[in-house]
């Protein structure tokens, strides 16, 4: 008879159990290794549209299909009191490593009132800690209330975090909120404004906040490591079935040549 044959009708619960844990872990296995190559191609695909000239938000009415992750600069004016402080934000890589990436704090989102028109683009100016102690409590940020230009890459939202319910958006004043929708501060402003926001390309500026963006690849190695012990999980799954049904099959072999001794 054969073995695996023995192993899987002597041992039906366990070898189910076996099956779970190797479907378990190849598939959680395969989905990290999916997620690693989504970041990769998405990291050349940034890469490639970065290199296309840089577009003029002043110039025309631009689309999320024309405009999306290409750098866009834009001359106009910010409106502070319309800020948005985005919590729950991980600080961007600081240069010369990811110490102090694990931080929490805010993506301020900023309106700016385009120079010749009368149209809105949000730009996320970057990121500044958290007060512990006091959420509410904001870290100090310069605002230019002159006339600027700035550069950055245009992206369709500033990301998302996961929050409990579909918050309604305060109104008081400062606004901190988990989560940013474009079209519901079109809505509530009444405002004519571009269908994307503007991440402001680090720059010298003293300002406050830190740009230093992480790349879309960043967390690729993390990926290959879970999904490394997924793969181990599967096959460790794999041995003990193996090695707990030989060592009965064994057993159940020598008590079964015992018995003919015993009879002859």
């Amino acid at each position: 008879m054969n073995i695996f044959f023995h192993f899987i009708t002597s041992r039906i619960a366990a070898t189910v159990s076996a099956l779970l844990v190797l479907a378990i872990g190849c598939g959680a296995g395969v989905w990290q290794l999916a997620r690693a190559d989504q970041k990769i191609r998405l990291g050349a695909s940034l890469e490639a549209r970065l290199q296309l000239p840089i577009l003029d938000a002043n110039a025309q009415n631009w689309s999320l299909e024309q405009a999306n992750q290409r750098r866009m600069q834009v001359r106009g004016r910010y409106l502070a009191e319309d800020a948005v402080w985005l919590d729950n934000r991980p600080r961007p890589i600081p240069e010369g490593g990811a110490n102090g990436t694990g931080q929490s704090g805010f993506y301020l989102m900023m309106p700016l009132k385009i120079e010749g028109k009368d149209q809105i683009i949000w730009v996320n100016r970057g990121w500044a800690p958290r007060n512990n102690e006091n959420r509410t409590q904001l870290p100090p940020v310069k605002t230019s209330e002159g006339l600027i230009e700035l550069e950055g890459v245009v992206f369709a939202h500033p990301g998302k975090v996961y929050e409990l319910g579909k918050g309604e958006g305060s109104v008081s004043k400062p606004r901190i909120e988990q989560n940013f929708d474009l079209e519901a501060e079109a809505k509530s402003h009444g405002w004519l404004q571009f269908p994307f926001i503007l991440r402001q390309s680090p720059s010298n500026t003293n300002d406050g906040l830190a740009r230093n963006w992480a790349p879309p690849t960043n967390g690729v190695d993390r990926h290959y490591a879970y999904a490394f012990q997924w793969f181990a999980l599967a096959l460790c799954g794999f041995l003990f079935w193996f090695v707990t049904g030989l060592k009965q099959y064994k057993r159940k072999h020598k008590e079964e040549n015992q018995s003919g001794d015993q009879g002859e």
